[in-house]
Protein backbone atom coordinates (compact mmCIF):
# COMPACT_ATOMS: atom_id res chain seq x y z
CA UNK A 1 0.00 0.00 0.00
CA UNK A 2 3.15 2.45 0.33
CA UNK A 3 4.27 1.57 -2.75
CA UNK A 4 0.88 2.21 -3.91
CA UNK A 5 0.78 5.31 -2.49
CA UNK A 6 3.53 7.33 -3.75
CA UNK A 7 3.14 5.85 -7.44
CA UNK A 8 -0.19 7.25 -7.53
CA UNK A 9 0.85 10.43 -5.56
CA UNK A 10 3.94 10.78 -8.24
CA UNK A 11 1.01 11.14 -10.42
CA UNK A 12 -0.38 14.72 -9.13
CA UNK A 13 1.59 17.74 -10.60
CA UNK A 14 1.87 15.65 -14.33
CA UNK A 15 -1.80 15.26 -14.00
CA UNK A 16 -1.85 18.89 -12.33
CA UNK A 17 -0.25 20.27 -15.53
CA UNK A 18 -2.15 18.50 -18.45
CA UNK A 19 -5.35 19.97 -16.52
CA UNK A 20 -3.50 23.68 -16.47
CA UNK A 21 -2.82 23.27 -20.41
CA UNK A 22 -6.16 22.41 -20.77
CA UNK A 23 -7.11 25.80 -19.35
CA UNK A 24 -8.19 24.59 -16.17
CA UNK A 25 -7.98 27.57 -13.04
CA UNK A 26 -5.42 25.87 -10.21
CA UNK A 27 -8.36 27.20 -7.73
CA UNK A 28 -10.83 24.74 -9.84
CA UNK A 29 -8.52 21.78 -10.20
CA UNK A 30 -7.85 22.29 -5.96
CA UNK A 31 -11.57 22.61 -5.39
CA UNK A 32 -12.85 19.45 -7.45
CA UNK A 33 -10.04 17.03 -5.94
CA UNK A 34 -11.43 17.88 -2.50
CA UNK A 35 -15.01 18.05 -3.10
CA UNK A 36 -14.89 15.06 -5.16
CA UNK A 37 -12.74 13.14 -2.56
CA UNK A 38 -15.55 14.14 -0.13
CA UNK A 39 -18.58 13.77 -2.36
CA UNK A 40 -16.89 9.80 -1.41
CA UNK A 41 -15.38 9.94 2.15
CA UNK A 42 -18.42 12.04 3.51
CA UNK A 43 -20.89 9.90 2.97
CA UNK A 44 -19.25 6.67 4.17
CA UNK A 45 -18.36 8.59 7.43
CA UNK A 46 -21.78 9.16 8.13
CA UNK A 47 -23.14 5.21 7.46
CA UNK A 48 -20.31 4.00 9.19
CA UNK A 49 -19.21 6.26 11.84
CA UNK A 50 -22.21 8.28 12.80
CA UNK A 51 -21.44 7.47 16.41
CA UNK A 52 -17.98 8.56 16.02
CA UNK A 53 -18.78 11.90 14.86
CA UNK A 54 -21.44 12.49 17.44
CA UNK A 55 -18.75 11.87 20.23
CA UNK A 56 -16.26 14.27 18.41
CA UNK A 57 -15.14 17.35 21.21
CA UNK A 58 -15.24 20.68 20.29
CA UNK A 59 -11.69 20.52 20.71
CA UNK A 60 -11.39 17.98 18.00
CA UNK A 61 -13.48 19.56 15.98
CA UNK A 62 -11.72 22.83 16.18
CA UNK A 63 -8.43 20.90 15.00
CA UNK A 64 -10.79 19.34 11.93
CA UNK A 65 -11.38 23.23 11.11
CA UNK A 66 -7.96 23.90 11.12
CA UNK A 67 -6.12 21.07 9.38
CA UNK A 68 -9.26 21.28 6.80
CA UNK A 69 -8.20 24.97 6.01
CA UNK A 70 -4.49 24.14 6.14
CA UNK A 71 -5.34 21.38 3.49
CA UNK A 72 -7.09 23.69 1.55
CA UNK A 73 -4.12 26.48 1.44
CA UNK A 74 -1.89 23.78 0.66
CA UNK A 75 -3.55 22.94 -3.01
CA UNK A 76 -4.11 26.78 -3.14
CA UNK A 77 -0.49 27.39 -3.05
CA UNK A 78 1.21 24.20 -4.46
CA UNK A 79 -1.05 23.38 -7.43
CA UNK A 80 -0.72 26.69 -9.04
CA UNK A 81 3.14 26.42 -8.50
CA UNK A 82 3.22 23.34 -10.97
CA UNK A 83 2.21 25.56 -14.25
CA UNK A 84 4.88 28.32 -13.11
CA UNK A 85 8.17 26.18 -12.34
CA UNK A 86 9.06 22.84 -13.37
CA UNK A 87 7.66 19.71 -11.82
CA UNK A 88 10.76 18.78 -10.68
CA UNK A 89 11.28 22.13 -8.60
CA UNK A 90 7.16 22.01 -7.53
CA UNK A 91 7.55 18.50 -6.16
CA UNK A 92 11.27 18.90 -4.54
CA UNK A 93 10.37 22.04 -2.70
CA UNK A 94 6.86 20.47 -1.27
CA UNK A 95 8.31 17.75 -0.20
CA UNK A 96 10.13 20.17 1.99
CA UNK A 97 6.82 19.85 4.62
CA UNK A 98 9.34 17.64 7.28
CA UNK A 99 11.79 20.63 7.62
CA UNK A 100 8.69 22.56 8.11
CA UNK A 101 7.16 20.44 10.38
CA UNK A 102 10.32 20.42 12.96
CA UNK A 103 10.71 24.20 12.71
CA UNK A 104 6.95 25.03 13.47
CA UNK A 105 6.79 22.14 15.87
CA UNK A 106 9.86 24.03 17.43
CA UNK A 107 7.28 27.32 17.45
CA UNK A 108 4.91 25.01 19.68
CA UNK A 109 7.34 23.67 22.08
CA UNK A 110 8.24 20.59 20.46
CA UNK A 111 12.14 19.72 21.10
CA UNK A 112 13.79 18.89 17.99
CA UNK A 113 17.57 17.06 17.95
CA UNK A 114 20.18 18.29 16.66
CA UNK A 115 20.68 15.96 14.08
CA UNK A 116 17.38 16.75 12.49
CA UNK A 117 18.50 20.68 12.72
CA UNK A 118 21.46 19.27 10.51
CA UNK A 119 18.92 18.06 8.02
CA UNK A 120 17.09 21.22 8.17
CA UNK A 121 19.48 23.13 7.50
CA UNK A 122 21.27 21.01 4.61
CA UNK A 123 17.47 20.88 3.05
CA UNK A 124 17.09 24.57 3.23
CA UNK A 125 20.64 25.30 1.47
CA UNK A 126 19.20 23.02 -1.35
CA UNK A 127 15.83 25.12 -1.46
CA UNK A 128 18.20 27.86 -2.09
CA UNK A 129 19.53 26.11 -4.84
CA UNK A 130 16.86 25.56 -6.34
CA UNK A 131 15.50 28.50 -6.42
CA UNK A 132 18.51 30.11 -7.54
CA UNK A 133 17.55 27.78 -10.69
CA UNK A 134 14.76 30.16 -11.05
CA UNK A 135 16.56 32.98 -12.40
CA UNK A 136 17.29 31.21 -15.18
CA UNK A 137 13.47 30.74 -15.73
CA UNK A 138 12.43 34.46 -15.37
CA UNK A 139 9.99 35.65 -12.48
CA UNK A 140 6.68 33.23 -13.27
CA UNK A 141 9.52 30.13 -11.97
CA UNK A 142 10.57 31.98 -8.84
CA UNK A 143 6.69 32.64 -8.33
CA UNK A 144 6.30 28.79 -8.76
CA UNK A 145 9.62 27.91 -6.44
CA UNK A 146 7.73 30.32 -3.51
CA UNK A 147 4.53 28.96 -4.16
CA UNK A 148 5.84 25.14 -3.77
CA UNK A 149 7.13 26.78 -0.70
CA UNK A 150 4.14 27.98 0.89
CA UNK A 151 2.35 24.61 0.01
CA UNK A 152 4.96 23.07 1.79
CA UNK A 153 4.63 25.32 4.87
CA UNK A 154 0.76 24.81 5.01
CA UNK A 155 0.91 21.20 4.59
CA UNK A 156 3.32 21.26 7.36
CA UNK A 157 0.50 23.06 9.85
CA UNK A 158 -1.73 20.45 8.18
CA UNK A 159 0.38 17.59 9.88
CA UNK A 160 0.80 18.96 13.20
CA UNK A 161 -2.89 19.84 13.12
CA UNK A 162 -4.13 16.57 11.87
CA UNK A 163 -1.43 14.04 13.19
CA UNK A 164 -2.95 13.53 16.69
CA UNK A 165 -6.35 13.15 15.25
CA UNK A 166 -5.58 10.22 13.18
CA UNK A 167 -4.50 8.10 16.41
CA UNK A 168 -8.00 9.27 18.21
CA UNK A 169 -10.36 8.72 15.09
CA UNK A 170 -11.23 6.50 11.86
CA UNK A 171 -9.22 7.71 8.32
CA UNK A 172 -12.67 7.46 6.84
CA UNK A 173 -13.99 10.56 9.58
CA UNK A 174 -10.95 12.39 9.39
CA UNK A 175 -10.70 12.22 5.82
CA UNK A 176 -14.50 12.85 5.26
CA UNK A 177 -14.24 16.06 7.22
CA UNK A 178 -11.24 17.67 6.72
CA UNK A 179 -11.82 17.21 2.91
CA UNK A 180 -15.08 18.39 3.33
CA UNK A 181 -13.76 21.56 4.89
CA UNK A 182 -11.57 22.23 2.37
CA UNK A 183 -13.73 21.38 -0.19
CA UNK A 184 -16.07 24.77 0.87
CA UNK A 185 -12.70 26.98 1.95
CA UNK A 186 -11.80 26.61 -1.86
CA UNK A 187 -15.21 27.24 -3.20
CA UNK A 188 -15.25 30.53 -0.96
CA UNK A 189 -11.92 31.35 -2.46
CA UNK A 190 -13.00 30.52 -6.07
CA UNK A 191 -16.44 32.80 -5.52
CA UNK A 192 -14.24 35.64 -4.21
CA UNK A 193 -11.20 34.82 -7.10
CA UNK A 194 -14.19 34.87 -9.43
CA UNK A 195 -12.93 31.38 -10.65
CA UNK A 196 -15.86 29.60 -12.51
CA UNK A 197 -17.13 26.22 -11.54
CA UNK A 198 -18.25 24.62 -15.00
CA UNK A 199 -17.62 25.73 -18.46
CA UNK A 200 -14.32 22.98 -19.05
CA UNK A 201 -14.26 20.96 -21.51
CA UNK A 202 -14.75 17.07 -20.94
CA UNK A 203 -10.88 16.49 -20.91
CA UNK A 204 -11.10 18.31 -18.09
CA UNK A 205 -13.52 16.69 -16.24
CA UNK A 206 -11.70 13.38 -16.78
CA UNK A 207 -8.28 14.61 -15.24
CA UNK A 208 -9.87 16.12 -11.78
CA UNK A 209 -11.73 12.64 -11.50
CA UNK A 210 -8.40 11.27 -12.10
CA UNK A 211 -6.40 13.13 -9.67
CA UNK A 212 -9.28 12.73 -6.81
CA UNK A 213 -8.72 9.05 -7.68
CA UNK A 214 -5.05 8.60 -8.36
CA UNK A 215 -3.31 11.18 -5.82
CA UNK A 216 -6.15 12.21 -4.17
CA UNK A 217 -7.73 8.63 -2.89
CA UNK A 218 -4.79 6.45 -3.24
CA UNK A 219 -2.19 8.77 -2.50
CA UNK A 220 -2.90 11.38 0.59
CA UNK A 221 -6.01 9.07 1.86
CA UNK A 222 -3.83 6.28 1.85
CA UNK A 223 -1.48 7.66 3.69
CA UNK A 224 -3.47 8.61 6.08
CA UNK A 225 -4.76 5.20 6.58
CA UNK A 226 -1.17 4.18 6.83
CA UNK A 227 -0.39 6.34 9.52
CA UNK A 228 -2.70 3.79 12.13
CA UNK A 229 -0.07 1.06 10.60
CA UNK A 230 2.97 2.38 10.33
CA UNK A 231 5.51 4.78 11.97
CA UNK A 232 5.18 8.41 10.64
CA UNK A 233 8.77 8.37 9.85
CA UNK A 234 8.46 5.24 7.42
CA UNK A 235 5.83 7.44 5.74
CA UNK A 236 7.64 10.48 5.35
CA UNK A 237 10.61 8.41 4.20
CA UNK A 238 8.63 7.00 1.33
CA UNK A 239 7.59 10.17 0.20
CA UNK A 240 10.82 10.95 -0.58
CA UNK A 241 10.63 8.80 -4.20
CA UNK A 242 7.34 11.31 -5.35
CA UNK A 243 9.79 13.70 -6.63
CA UNK A 244 11.80 11.61 -8.35
CA UNK A 245 8.70 9.70 -9.40
CA UNK A 246 7.67 12.86 -11.02
CA UNK A 247 10.47 14.31 -12.20
CA UNK A 248 10.52 10.97 -14.34
CA UNK A 249 7.11 10.91 -15.22
CA UNK A 250 7.24 14.51 -16.14
CA UNK A 251 10.02 13.50 -18.89
CA UNK A 252 8.04 10.59 -20.17
CA UNK A 253 4.75 11.95 -20.56
CA UNK A 254 5.35 16.07 -21.01
CA UNK A 255 8.84 15.95 -22.31
CA UNK A 256 9.89 17.98 -19.46
CA UNK A 257 13.78 18.06 -18.65
CA UNK A 258 14.89 19.67 -15.51
CA UNK A 259 17.86 22.25 -15.79
CA UNK A 260 21.00 21.81 -13.52
CA UNK A 261 20.31 23.52 -10.75
CA UNK A 262 16.83 21.87 -10.00
CA UNK A 263 18.39 18.33 -10.48
CA UNK A 264 21.45 19.35 -7.73
CA UNK A 265 19.48 21.33 -5.43
CA UNK A 266 16.86 18.77 -5.12
CA UNK A 267 19.48 15.80 -4.31
CA UNK A 268 20.38 18.12 -1.47
CA UNK A 269 17.14 18.92 -0.56
CA UNK A 270 16.08 14.92 -0.02
CA UNK A 271 19.47 14.40 1.43
CA UNK A 272 18.45 17.29 4.37
CA UNK A 273 14.79 15.95 4.37
CA UNK A 274 16.14 12.13 4.98
CA UNK A 275 18.77 13.18 7.91
CA UNK A 276 15.86 15.05 9.61
CA UNK A 277 13.62 12.17 9.65
CA UNK A 278 16.49 9.95 10.45
CA UNK A 279 17.27 11.75 13.22
CA UNK A 280 13.97 12.57 14.75
CA UNK A 281 13.41 8.41 14.10
CA UNK A 282 15.98 7.86 15.94
CA UNK A 283 14.94 9.66 19.41
CA UNK A 284 10.90 8.26 19.11
CA UNK A 285 9.38 6.15 21.16
CA UNK A 286 8.80 2.83 18.92
CA UNK A 287 4.66 2.09 18.74
CA UNK A 288 3.15 -0.44 21.08
CA UNK A 289 2.39 -3.73 18.63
Amino acid sequence: MLAFGVLAVSFSAVLVRLAGDADAPAFAIAFYRCAFSAAILAPLALVLHRDELRSLSRRRWLLLLGSGVALAAHFATWIPSVNLTTIAASAVLVQTMPVWVALLGRLLGERTTRGAWIGVVVALVGTLVISGGGFEGGGRAIAGDLLAVAGAIFAAAYVLLGRSLRQEISVTTYTGVVYSISAVVLAGVMLVAGTPFTGFEPKVWLLFLAITAGPQLGGHTVFNYLLEHLRAQVVAVALLAEPVGATILAYVILRETPGVLTLVGGVVVLVGVYLAIRAEAAVAVPPVE
